[in-house]
């Protein structure tokens, strides 16, 4: 970054920026067409078929956003997308907006660069989230209450207003904007005479309308969205990994640009004291930001609050880090040779872009689950924006095998996978047991006001029905209850079958029922038999142990109203022989609560193994549970070592 470099259109920083820009644009078009939409992502549409002014979780913004693109093209990822890939993708350029009355040119295209080098900010777009927008309108109200402030100007000051509006109907987390600009106008004292200026109270005026929304939800629905938001998302007890929030920060940002970041800071809050206006107000938006999060994060939401809330704070400090990489520059040069002091400098955006980089394949990376995975090994790769398309074939060729007069509703143990099947257009009446995810995610309540949970199933008597458990994202104990809850609301269940994807990492079992039933006045009915999944116990080998010779394995299995039929021991995912299965386990019976395994208490197994038969060194043991309806079901997979 030397002062000699060329100005405009012609310099190294405006070249750099074109092919750093259309390179990240274009991975996000690609990837954003073969990504399915993940859990956040498909809510936000399913909101969106639903209009409203907010949600449980957030205003209208985001859902309106993903609406207006996916009515290009009803089912399509990437236009779902869409808009979010043209706000995200304007971020850049917002910055050498902001940075244009502050800097010279050349400036601020190295601010506008240097977006592209913060991971995070160079990533957003790609997905369908608040973030971006919330960004978008963030640096648009930076930008026209930094030229009100110098220009007066009513425009200005309207344009102001309208932002942050639209930005307070994006999310909570935009409060801390006009928050940062109040502290600005308190503490400024040059500026301390706006609190005269009519266009000011103006401005306000028009940005309190975007407070409509949150204020209507809240007072309509028991303060429920802030409840979530303020009280019940976050532990309220000190968490000692808190402390670490400036660490991961420095590895998400790289720790070359973090700790640019920290100097810009420094050298701002010089230039701040000595009256410079600009300084302290790009100043006042980063350290509210990221203070708030800082200072938060030992109590907080340990996953958001250091990942990617605190991005608000970084962007009004791009504008300044050009000139604070010149000074780091120039000191570099005074103790290292040019050559050697240029290579630190240029260091900083290159080892930051590359974060970039990475983000796009790590995300990006399940979208090839199957070229990836035998090199990787299962379990190495997340799916949840993986096996969507895979998952609604199926489910269609399901539907129209099973159900061949009306269609059924859907219902499934999380609210996600109810949202995926009405975005594949395969069902308008999505509805969802999960009490788990969706309270977590301050999301029931959004489905109880749209009776799409399990209240709202009382309306649908006398309706078919098609179940469906991701099996993958549940413990068998709580599929088991489901499966209770279930069995209750229905006249039979009957299995249909299981989609494994990606070697069994994302897994589905489907279910049918004839008729959802009221069964009010019976509280004890329950249809039988209930397709429960099997449950067992492999007392030993424990994991980790070294065998040699005979070795015993031994546990038990049971399988409420249908039994179990055989018991298999698996050697590396390879089925070996069958266990002898039927011993007396009692303790089970009594431990478990076993009420309906036609074969109790005759539930344990054991098997004598013969490891001369295996080679020395670790090896995966599992067993394979066969139940009387011929449904199999894998468990109990663990390391043993063989030295013989």
């Amino acid at each position: 970054m030397q002062e000699n470099y060329p100005r405009g259109a012609s310099s190294p920083a405006f070249k750099l920026f074109c092919a750093g820009f259309f390179l990240i644009l274009l991975s996000k078009l690609f990837l954003a067409s073969v990504l399915d939409l993940y859990s956040d992502e498909v809510f936000y549409w399913q909101a969106s078929s639903h209009p409203a002014i907010a949600y449980s979780d957030l205003p209208f913004m985001t859902a309106l956003l993903i609406g207006l693109g996916s009515a290009i093209e009803p089912g399509n990822t990437l236009a779902a997308r869409f808009l979010f890939i043209l706000l995200g993708s304007s971020l850049p350029l917002l910055v050498y907006w902001l940075a244009r009355p502050i800097t010279d040119r050349e400036q601020a295209i190295e601010s506008a660069a240097l977006t592209l080098c913060l991971p995070l900010a160079g990533f957003l777009g790609l997905l369908a989230v608040p973030d971006v927008p919330l960004l978008f309108f963030g640096l648009l109200a930076i930008g026209f209450f930094e030229r009100a402030l110098r220009t007066n100007n009513l425009g200005h000051w309207s344009a102001t207003g309208l932002v942050v509006a639209l930005g307070l109907s994006t999310h909570y987390r935009f409060f801390l904007y006009p928050a940062a600009a109040l502290v600005f106008l308190l503490l400024f004292k040059p500026e301390q005479k706006q609190w005269r200026n009519p266009r000011l109270w103006f401005a306000m005026g028009v940005a309190s309308l975007g407070l409509i929304p949150i204020v209507w939800f809240n007072l309509s629905h028991q303060l429920s969205s802030a409840s979530f938001y303020f009280v019940d998302r976050h532990p309220w007890v000190f968490q000692p990994s808190g402390l670490l929030h400036s660490f991961k920060q420095a590895g998400l940002v790289t720790p070359p640009l973090y700790a640019i970041f920290a100097y810009t800071i420094y050298l701002l809050y010089r230039r701040a004291r000595t009256g410079d206006r600009a300084a302290a107000l790009l100043l006042s938006f980063a350290l509210l930001n990221l203070l708030v999060y800082l200072l938060l994060a030992p109590w907080t939401d340990a996953t958001s609050t250091s990942i990617h809330w605190p991005l608000s704070g970084y962007f009004p400090l791009l504008v300044f880090v050009p000139s604070s990489i010149r000074i780091v520059f120039e000191s570099a040069c005074r103790h290292w040779s040019p050559r050697a002091a240029r290579s630190i400098v240029l260091s900083i955006p290159a080892i930051g872009f590359l974060g970039t980089l990475v983000a796009f394949v790590g995300v990006g990376s399940q979208a090839f689950q199957s070229q990836l995975q035998p090199l990787l090994g299962s379990g190495m790769l997340s799916n949840k924006m993986a096996g969507w398309k895979q998952f609604s074939q199926y489910t269609e060729n399901l539907l129209q095998q099973e159900f061949k007069g009306d269609l059924p509703i859907v219902l499934t143990d999380n609210y996600y996978t109810a949202a995926q099947v009405e975005f594949a257009g395969l069902s308008t009446e999505g509805f969802t047991m999960d009490n788990d995810k969706a309270i977590r995610d301050g999301r029931i309540a959004q489905y109880r006001l749209w009776q799409r949970e399990e209240s709202g199933l009382g309306n649908a008597t006398g309706r078919p029905l098609l179940f469906i458990t991701e099996d993958s994202a549940l413990t068998i104990p709580d599929k088991h209850s489901m499966m209770f809850n279930v069995c209750r609301r229905v006249d039979q269940m009957q299995y249909l079958g299981e989609l494994a994807l990606f070697n069994g990492d994302k897994t589905f079992s489907f279910y049918k029922a004839n008729s959802l039933i009221d069964n009010s006045d019976k509280p004890q009915y329950r249809s039988s038999p209930c397709p429960f999944p099997a449950q067992a116990w492999i007392d030993q080998p424990l994991a980790g142990d070294e065998l040699n010779g005979e070795a015993i394995i031994s546990g038990w299995a049971y399988n409420e109203d249908i039994g179990v039929e055989a018991v298999y021991l698996l050697i590396d995912g390879k089925r070996m022989n069958r266990i002898n299965y039927g011993s007396n386990r009692a303790d089970v019976v009594e431990v478990m609560q076993v009420l309906g395994d036609p074969n109790s208490p005759k539930l344990g197994f054991d098997y004598s193994l013969d490891t001369k038969t295996l080679s020395n060194g670790s090896h995966n043991l599992s067993i394979e549970i066969e139940n009387q309806q011929g449904i199999l079901l894998g468990y109990g997979r663990r390391k043993i070592f063989v030295a013989n």
